[in-house]
C-alpha cells in the first residue's frame, strides 16, 4: 500500500531501528518510545489488521514474535514480555497495517497494562452465549 508507513519502513524509505527480519516479517523499535524495548512486528505482506489477515501470515509474524519474545528473556535481560493487538479503530489500532506489539517486561517496571481490576457485573452465561463460536 503506498500511503501506509510500515509499508514504506519494509521497504526502506523511511529509516527503523531494525530489530530482525526474515521472508514474511519485520520486526523494529517503536519510536514512540513509550516502554523500553518496545517493539513492532508486521508481515511484510499488507494487511489492515488481525481480522483481514490470512493465516499463513499470521503465523509467520507469531513466528518472529516468538523468536524476538524468546531472545529478550533468554538473552537481553527482561523477564517476561506483553503481547499486544489492536485491532479495528475501536480498538486504538492507529496504523491500519497488522501488527504485533512486543513490550519486554522487568518486575518492578512500573507498567501495568491491566490497571482497571473492578469487575464490570456482566451475566457471564448471557455473554458466552453471545460469544461462544460454533463450528
Amino acid at each position: 500500500m503506498e500511503d501506509c508507513i510500515f509499508c514504506k519502513i519494509i521497504k526502506g524509505e523511511i529509516p527503523s531501528y531494525k530489530i530482525y527480519e526474515d521472508k514474511d516479517a519485520y520486526a523494529f523499535l517503536d519510536i514512540a518510545d513509550d516502554y523500553e524495548g518496545h517493539t513492532l512486528v508486521v508481515p511484510k505482506r499488507h494487511c489492515v489488521n488481525a481480522l483481514d489477515c490470512p493465516a499463513d501470515v499470521m503465523a509467520a509474524v507469531m513466528n518472529a514474535v516468538q523468536k524476538i519474545s524468546r531472545h529478550y528473556v533468554e538473552h537481553c535481560g527482561y523477564e517476561g514480555v506483553n503481547l499486544v493487538n489492536c485491532s479495528g479503530a475501536a480498538a486504538q489500532q492507529s496504523v491500519f497495517h497488522f501488527h504485533m506489539h512486543i513490550i519486554p517486561r522487568k518486575t518492578g517496571d512500573g507498567t501495568d497494562l491491566f490497571s482497571d481490576k473492578s469487575k464490570k457485573g456482566a451475566d457471564m452465561a448471557q455473554l458466552q452465549k453471545k460469544l461462544c463460536l460454533s463450528e
